[in-house]
């Protein structure tokens, strides 16, 4: 059984169809890479999982369970998170509380609320090693930590969640290289820690170092499901395009793609 999936999505805004009928599906332990061109539907597609749209048609289920996700806090109590590419990350704010933020643990004396600094930042840390994330004092403001230490902070806020599913959109743009490599071995971690992982990447290089499977989707529609250790950058790019053979345009039932010469 998938942990989540998707059957039949459809999406359209005034006169434009931005999913036509998808079928998506990702499992436990999973690193499920999303692809396709400017305007294929990626964004609109992870919208819908993160409960920030609302599809005009089809259903998803988690864990076989349907699941009517009308905000980002009905994902969240499903155990989906998502880390879009802007982080949403309070820049002026510490590192604990923005783990924390919306979701602060607090005790009452005489019915004030106070928070529980030191659970917090207890809890911080130990999220933070989990992914071997390195930050010397968690009360730095955030504004003041490198892009890989931010995107540390933003998947272990998923964690803190309880996630079972994390969405990544973009995570290594404008990263350089050693912090592209931090940010594989989050993923890694989060893949060991049986996770599923939806990553959207426009780079093909990153999305066959580390993805499991890779969803093709193109004008709203998917193209092709591909195992990604039986196929190739140039059969992706073929199915990005519109190139591939016909024959490859499958839902998720239709696991791997043969590689192309």
């Amino acid at each position: 059984m998938a942990l989540l999936e998707a059957t039949g999505i459809a999406k359209r805004f005034g006169g434009v169809t931005a999913l036509d009928g998808v079928d998506f599906a990702v499992e436990r332990g999973e690193v499920m890479a999303l692809v396709g061109d400017n305007g294929a539907g990626k964004s609109t597609l992870i919208k819908v999982l993160a409960g920030a749209h609302l599809p005009d048609r089809g259903e998803v289920r988690m864990r076989g369970e349907p699941l009517e996700l009308r905000s980002p806090q009905d994902a969240w109590k499903a155990g989906i998170a998502t880390i879009f590419q802007e982080l949403a990350l309070a820049g002026k704010m510490n590192v604990q509380d923005n783990i924390f933020l919306g979701r602060e643990p607090c005790r009452r004396v005489l019915g004030i609320p106070f928070l529980q600094r030191r659970a917090m930042r207890r809890e911080a840390e130990r999220l933070l090693a989990s992914l071997e994330v390195e930050i010397r004092d968690t009360r730095l403001p955030v504004e003041n930590l490198s892009g890989g230490q931010r995107q540390g902070i933003a998947i272990a806020r998923a964690l803190h969640i309880d996630a079972d599913l994390i969405i990544m959109d973009e995570p290594t743009a404008a990263l350089a290289v050693a912090e592209v490599r931090k940010v594989f071995a989050f993923v890694r971690s989060l893949r060991e820690q049986g996770k599923a992982v939806i990553l959207i990447s426009h780079n093909i290089q990153d999305v066959f170092e580390i993805s499991d499977r890779i969803t093709v989707l193109r004008q709203g529609r998917i193209e092709g499901v591909c195992t990604t250790t039986a196929t190739d950058p140039s059969a992706i790019v073929g199915l990005i395009t519109g190139a591939g053979h016909a024959s490859s345009r499958r839902g998720p039932e239709h696991a791997s793609l043969p590689a192309q010469p």
